[in-house]
């Protein structure tokens, strides 16, 4: 599958320096827990010291408001799966995960939550390369 697979996270460049890497650190998480294939593996050196690896793909942190980047989450929601395109993974960080202190917590207030209404401070996309190029072409690199 990752020979087409493209990845991509999206922040609110707005947010606090600390925020931003925690933000886009809990999405790369959750993209690599949801597609293994883009990191479950070792790597050893020539004095025999393994490591495991960061990614095997690119992974551009690109920057968008928060109101882009819910409006971005929706239409990537939209979009159904189609047969034999391949996986795709659709990992946001909503605002409001930040004043809940357990993930219990987080897992009990979803269900009454609306995506649509809620402020997502960042958006982490995986899937065919032309899905997620679809999605994130027309944005700019954080710097």
């Amino acid at each position: 599958m990752t020979q087409d697979l493209r990845l991509a996270i999206v922040v609110n460049p707005g947010l606090p320096l600390g925020l931003i890497a925690n933000t886009a650190g809990a999405i790369a998480i959750g993209l690599g827990a949801r597609l293994p294939a883009l990191a479950a593996r070792r790597l050893t050196d020539r004095h025999d010291r393994t490591i495991d690896i960061s990614s095997n793909q690119p992974v551009p942190v690109l920057q968008a408001d928060a109101e882009a980047i819910r409006a971005l989450l929706l239409k990537a929601l939209a979009r159904p799966p189609v047969e034999g395109i391949g996986e795709r993974a659709v990992v946001p960080f909503p605002a409001f995960a930040r004043s809940l202190h357990a993930y219990a917590e987080y897992e009990a207030a979803f269900p009454a939550r609306d995506l649509g209404e809620e402020e997502i401070d960042g958006l982490g996309l995986a899937g065919p390369a032309q899905w997620v190029r679809s999605l994130t072409g027309s944005l700019k690199l954080l710097r």
